[in-house]
């Protein structure tokens, strides 16, 4: 897997969903509905705009603010894309 993929709903209670996938490829409809796209590979940021605002573009920031909900997945792109994560002491 090379993306991680977040896209934001809002639903009629007005309570906001995340979900979140994981990607080879990016496909048209991901371009066009998700709020957040990380390349692994590259180590950069394809989009990233929450409620119409955009967000700068520090691919470590963002990451480090999803590692606490996704530590797992995350851990597991940085690998298979041939990085590896060192944790301060």
């Amino acid at each position: 897997m090379r993306y991680l993929i977040l896209t934001y709903y809002k639903k009629p209670t007005g309570q906001i969903d995340e979900v979140m996938a994981v990607a080879k490829n990016l496909k048209t409809r991901d371009h066009a509905t998700a709020n957040v796209i990380l390349d692994f590979k590259k180590l950069e940021v394809i989009k990233c705009s929450m409620g119409g605002v955009i967000v700068p573009r520090d691919f470590n920031k963002i990451v480090e603010y999803y590692m606490k909900h996704y530590e797992s997945t995350i851990t597991r792109l940085f690998n298979e894309n041939g990085y590896e994560i060192v944790k301060p002491e």
